[in-house]
This record gives structure tokens, C-alpha cells and sequence, in this order.
């Protein structure tokens, strides 16, 4: 689970891959995001889709009503996803970004990373937290989806136990919930993951 593992050239994947091609791709609103979204009774407000990659769910949302800002490292997702969301006629702030040295400012109800954070390694993980809470209005959410200790492939992203996301991120989070579930995209089996429902502390 703690093994060093080699993470991708996302710059280079969405110059040199069709996006519908792939693992994590998704046309609909992940069900667990849809899901939550209903238990919170979330209708409205400001998101930030944190490594959007092909933009499904940042779309998913704006078509909902909420406000969104999506951003990816890879130049060239953005510039896909801006295409299609402005040929479906969405209003979305679609921006290059690094979360580590995140250039974004503001506070949102809702910050969303479906994939981004299991990409890092131990030591940037705090420069991940930092930003993120940061970036979270007080009480505002956070929808937290990554591999899970009990995935047995060889390859892929760093795993995490209910435990370790609960140690990291309860500083500033409420943990509301963390489920066990699998990632929806192009591979079978589907991946196992955990789904993390987080509510940023109160300023004092």
C-alpha cells in the first residue's frame, strides 16, 4: 500500500490519448458524487473540481446549477474539456493548475478530487492538505475519492485504509462518512476505492 509507485506524465496522456479511452473515464456524474450531493441536499453553490482530466463531472454539475471551477495540470485537457463544454453551451471557469502550487483563490462550498490526490507521494501530501483547506469555505464540503487499501492491482495510484484518510485530513475535516466503493470508468474489474464525505471546521 506504502510502496513507491510510478505516477503518469498527465501532460503527455492528454496529448497522446482520446480521453473517452481512458481507465477513470466517466460520461455521467459519478453516482457516489450524485448520491452525496442528495444526502446533503447540496443544489447550488460554488465547486472546484480539483484534476478535472476530461471535464465529465465538472459539466455534470455546472448542467446541474452549481458554479464550477475546474482545473487540471494538462494544458491539453483543459483545452478538450473548454471545447466541449462551451459546444454544450456550459458556463465554466476551466483553469491550468497545480494543487501543490495552486495558483486558485477564493473559498468554495465544494471542492471535488475524484482521482487527484492518491496521485501524490507521502511528501507532498501536506502541501495537498494545506491547499485544499485553504481553498474550503468553513462548513463548505469536500468529496474525496482514491483508491482503497483492499484494490490488489500492481499498478495504479497510492492506496489508503478508512484509517489513514481519517488521520490526514481530521485536523481541519469532519469526517461524515468514508465508504467503501469502486471507481466507474473503462476498467473491469472495477477498481476499489474509498468515497470520503468531509465537512471543513468551523473558524473559530
Amino acid at each position: 500500500m506504502n510502496q513507491e509507485r510510478q505516477i503518469a506524465n498527465w501532460k503527455q496522456i492528454y496529448q497522446d490519448t482520446p480521453v473517452e479511452s481512458m481507465p477513470w473515464f466517466n460520461p455521467d456524474l459519478d453516482p457516489d458524487i450524485d448520491s452525496a450531493l442528495t444526502k446533503l441536499n447540496l443544489k447550488t453553490g460554488t465547486v472546484l473540481d480539483i484534476g478535472t482530466g476530461p471535464g465529465t463531472q465538472a459539466m455534470a454539475l455546472a448542467q446541474r446549477g452549481f458554479q464550477v471551477t475546474a482545473t487540471d495540470i494538462s494544458e491539453a485537457a483543459i483545452e478538450q474539456s473548454q471545447a466541449k463544454a462551451q459546444a454544450k453551451g456550459l458556463n465554466i471557469s476551466w483553469q491550468e493548475d497545480d494543487i501543490l502550487n495552486t495558483q486558485i483563490s477564493g473559498e468554495f462550498d465544494l471542492i471535488l478530487d475524484r482521482g487527484c490526490f492518491h496521485v501524490f507521494h507521502a511528501d507532498q501530501r501536506q502541501d495537498y492538505l494545506r491547499a485544499v483547506n485553504n481553498l474550503t469555505k468553513p462548513k463548505g464540503y469536500l468529496f474525496l475519492k482514491c483508491f482503497s487499501h483492499l484494490e490488489t492491482r500492481k499498478e495504479g495510484p497510492y492506496r489508503f485504509s478508512p484509517e489513514e484518510i481519517e488521520d490526514m485530513f481530521s485536523p481541519q475535516f469532519n469526517i461524515i462518512s468514508i465508504e467503501q466503493t469502486v471507481y466507474y470508468g473503462r476498467l473491469y474489474p472495477r477498481p476499489k476505492a474509498l468515497f470520503c464525505i468531509m465537512e471543513k471546521h468551523k473558524q473559530d
